[in-house]
């Protein structure tokens, strides 16, 4: 429920910076349940079928929003967004949300996910410290994408 909370409260029209995998899925997973529950009691009264559809509107925004950050978190564009409308090819638009992040930072913003990446024996290390290397030697985590070899 925090990361709901996260993105309605906190990001609710944020279309810039990134959202890690777990945000988006987890808000992905609340709206549908939300979306269940007030589908069955629509069923049950009338009046939750009004309620359903002011929640459905409420969530719109968010729901794009995140969706656009966790693009931009493998270093897509937000725009990518528009491939739900085309069928068959929303297919990959939703293999790229099951992709994981750019390590490090990339042209939208730090990493979400700095905390869990860094090394825990960073300090440990009898060679120094290490640099990462630059965004452009990182690469990319999509395997569909025009490579320069």
């Amino acid at each position: 429920m925090e990361w709901f909370l996260k993105v309605v409260r906190d990001n609710y029209a944020n279309f810039d910076g990134r959202a890690r995998r777990k945000e988006y899925w987890m808000f992905a997973l609340f709206n549908f349940i939300i979306s269940c529950i007030l589908g069955i009691l629509a069923y049950i009264a009338n009046v939750f079928y009004y309620l359903s559809i002011i929640v459905s509107l409420a969530l719109i925004i968010p729901s794009i929003a995140v969706a656009v950050r966790r693009l931009h978190d493998i270093n897509k564009s937000g725009w990518m967004i528009l491939l739900c409308l085309i069928p068959f090819v929303n297919f990959y638009l939703i293999y790229l949300f099951f992709l994981e992040g750019d390590k490090g930072p990339n042209e939208y913003g730090q990493d979400p996910k700095a905390d869990e990446n860094g090394n825990p024996f960073a300090d440990q290390n009898p060679f120094g410290h290490i640099p990462p290397p630059p965004p452009s030697e990182r690469g990319n985590n999509d395997p569909f994408a025009p490579h320069n070899s």
